[in-house]
């Protein structure tokens, strides 16, 4: 006979309760050590977070400390090898972690996104939700606490997510007080102040870099003859803000960063040459309402001297400091590249002779100005500084009266300031414009075209490799579509480029002829002389050519004859302004199109669009949560629900899909990695820099041309496209959001209906 002995549920508890305090004590005591090994702040910041968020169970940590100006709590996160980013909060009661600064207690809260227990701890409290929302990161429970030191505020700890999912325990409570005690006593042994020697040493005693790395960055930067803060950017991989915020709290007065968007100040700049500037440190740029502003390497050697009051001398001067490389950028965007001579803005202006009417009509004075070498060294500097800035559009806009021309450069989709021109100089700058661009000089009542800089596009495999195979049909008709400016006359320049052989005879009909290449028969269309597109696809025929290329189709005419030229044995490639490859199809039936012919005519219709790219410099990789690729999954199948395989199992669908995204974009662990904007000098802290294409290629196969031939609907022929593994351009989109080239608010906004 065998008997049981049970342990009463009461003691059975309360015997856990010990064993989990005394393990958690025990952590605690590792962590407490760990923290007393640390050597500086910045370790206990970032090397020790690991261990206490193991501690608790947590999914995440932030340890801010005091700011200088006593008002914020700062936190500091690695971003490179000895390079950091600061995250600053006021200590005030509109954030949870400002809140706990001010009011100097612990809190421990189920859900922040709970308004009605937030409140219950501060009316005026809340969470910032718009964060989680960009990253994908859902915030859920937080515990934290102050950590001071009697009645001085030191720092704050902040726990995030308990990974059980459940509130943060009475026990976590009793031991995050006892873990800010202790970061309290380290924090305090650790902000001992340091003798500032050198303009440099603030990166030391911000805990930037370290004493033993400074001494290494100086002593490589003697052994290769150069400047300490070329060592410590490449080779210590510190920021260029990081340097500026030294240099500005060993000068005393503000860093200004280079900006790539900044106005040039001709009429400051009107008698300085670079070799001037450039040797003696400084430059104006900007004359505002409190002075003019000089940017200087050392603003005291610069005041000392004098020179700049001398040149300025009724003007009120300020001054902003500035790192060496800032410096040379901003140079650049004044003066022009250095391995470019083409002379700087105020010398030309200054060699052009002044138009005492301002800028009134043109009269034959306007010619000879555009003749005269300096402006043309102008306008050439303008198209040179451009191109460096990979600009794709220059706008000169000019005002009436006295008002000075503008000239804007656009930049990756978005327009920025790049010189303002005296009036005087505004027909000059437009009869040489003309001149270049082999325009009508007389013409100044009618928009002319002319020739700009190009975008750079990229398609994906599965996309190069079925247009490569669609354009080596001998006879087709085949569309590139998109609005103005989205690249469609470089995609099928692209394309001609690659069917461009020496055996193969292409002609062009362009209005305007943008890019010229070898080989090519390219014809200006020129409607004044009654010189349409109709008529030069005609006169084409009759030179039976491999290849025709039609700038634009906008009339039944110009189509019927490219459907016929296309039947007749001839490749034929346009461009239509429409929004997507489906709608391209009704949009030419409604002109009156044969079905018939047009169905049999079509090798395929591309879409195109143009978004901007992330800053590969300082875009933000991260994994996304579950939940945000659930979504990621659903958004990009909203179209595909349709199709005949999501109909008859969707669940199959969604898989097949999601398989796929595994093959072509996932790790070796099957985890996905999505990139942020951040925002560095390199892209004028938009996050963004250039352009990528997003394109959406319809094929002609069998089972779409038979639905042209009944006048089917635009979603039959959409769902028809996408059964025969068509992407559209949304979809295209998000597949280069999974590549790492741009994000979903960009997708969003380039592919709206």
């Amino acid at each position: 006979m065998s008997a049981v002995l049970n342990t009463p549920p009461a003691a059975a508890a309360g015997s856990a309760d010990v064993n989990a305090r005394l393990m958690f004590s025990k952590n605690l005591q590792n962590v407490t050590n760990k923290i007393h090994a640390t050597s500086n702040i910045d370790e206990i910041m970032l090397e020790v977070s690991t261990d206490i968020c193991s501690l608790f169970n947590a999914d995440r940590l932030t340890i801010y400390i005091v700011g200088e100006d006593k008002q914020s709590i700062v936190s500091k996160v690695k971003t490179g090898l000895n390079s950091f980013k600061d995250l600053k909060l006021p200590i005030a009661e509109h954030s949870i972690g400002g809140y706990v600064a001010f009011s100097k207690k612990m809190i421990n809260i189920r859900d922040v996104y709970d308004e009605v227990e937030l409140k219950g701890i501060n009316p005026n409290l809340r969470f910032l939700q718009e964060v989680d929302k960009r990253t994908g990161y859902r915030t859920k429970q937080m515990l934290v606490a102050p950590v001071t030191e009697g009645e001085e505020l030191i720092g704050v700890i902040q726990i995030i997510n308990n990974k059980a999912g459940v509130p943060f325990t009475a026990l976590m409570e009793e031991g995050v007080n006892q873990l800010a005690q202790t970061l309290a006593i380290a924090f305090k042994q650790r902000q001992k102040p340091q003798v500032i020697k050198t303009k440099y040493d603030f990166l030391v005693s911000d805990a930037v870099i370290s004493p033993a790395e400074f001494e290494l960055a100086a002593r490589s930067a003697r052994k290769k003859a150069v400047d300490v803060e070329q060592v410590l950017i490449e080779e210590f991989q510190v920021k260029l803000p990081a340097i500026g915020q030294a240099l500005s709290k060993f000068f005393g007065v503000p860093y200004e960063a280079h900006k790539s968007d900044r106005i040039k100040p001709a009429e400051l700049l009107k008698n300085l040459k670079r070799e001037y500037v450039e040797q003696n440190q400084w430059v104006p740029i900007d004359d505002s309402k409190d002075g003019v502003v000089i940017l200087c390497l050392d603003p005291e050697r610069v005041k000392s001297s004098r020179i700049v009051q001398n040149v300025f001398p009724k003007s009120k001067l300020v001054y902003r400091v500035t790192t060496q490389r800032d410096f040379k950028e901003t140079l650049n965007i004044f003066f022009g590249a250095e391995v470019l001579d083409t002379g700087d803005i105020g010398d030309m202006l200054s060699g052009l002779e002044d138009d005492d009417e301002g800028g009134g009509e043109g009269s034959g004075d306007d010619l000879s100005q555009a003749a005269d070498n300096e402006l043309v060294k102008l306008v050439n500097k303008i198209v040179i500084d451009a191109y460096n800035q990979n600009a794709s559009d220059i706008h000169i806009e000019s005002y009436p009266g006295k008002g000075k021309t503008e000239v804007r450069f656009r930049k990756d989709g978005s327009l920025a300031p790049y010189i303002e021109i005296p009036a005087s100089y505004r027909n000059a700058i437009v009869a040489r414009v003309k001149i270049m661009c082999d325009l009508d000089i007389s013409e100044k009542r009618r928009p002319q075209d002319g020739k700009i800089p190009l975008d750079k596009l990229g398609l994906t495999p599965h996309n190069l490799e079925t247009l490569k195979t669609v354009v080596s049909k001998p006879y087709g008709l085949f569309f590139v579509c998109g609005p103005t400016g989205s690249g469609k006359t470089t995609t099928l320049h692209s394309v001609l480029k690659h069917l461009n052989t020496p055996d193969t005879k292409i002609w062009t009909a362009e209005d305007p002829v943008e890019i010229t290449q070898k080989r090519l028969r390219q014809v200006q269309v020129n409607k004044k002389a009654g010189l349409d597109f109709a008529m030069v696809m005609k006169a084409f025929l009759r030179a039976d050519p491999d290849i025709i290329m039609v700038g634009e189709m906008r009339d039944k005419e110009t189509v019927g004859t490219g459907i016929e030229a296309s039947l007749t044995g001839h490749l034929v490639f346009a461009t239509l302004h429409t929004n997507s490859a489906p709608e391209s199809i009704i949009r030419l039936l409604d002109m009156g199109m044969d079905p018939f012919n047009f169905s049999d005519a079509l090798l395929g219709i591309l879409a195109q669009r143009l978004a901007k790219r992330l800053c590969g410099k300082c875009k933000q990789a991260y994994s996304p949560a579950p939940e945000e690729m659930k979504a990621f999954l659903t958004e990009y199948c909203s179209e595909l629900v349709n199709t005949s395989t999501f109909k008859q199992n969707p669940k199959e669908g969604y898989e097949n899909v999601y398989k796929e995204w595994v093959k072509n974009y996932a790790n070796d662990k099957g985890q996905f990695t999505m990139y942020k904007k951040v925002g560095c000098d390199g892209c004028g802290g938009s996050g963004y820099k250039g352009r990528v294409g997003l394109h959406e290629l319809l094929v002609g196969t069998d089972p779409l041309k038979k639905l042209i031939q009944e006048h089917s609907r635009v979603a039959e022929m959409l769902a028809c496209c996408l059964d025969e593994g068509m992407r559209t351009l949304k979809m295209d989109g998000m597949e280069k959001v999974l590549m790492g080239l741009t994000d979903m608010s960009v997708v969003r906004a380039v592919c709206i209906k």
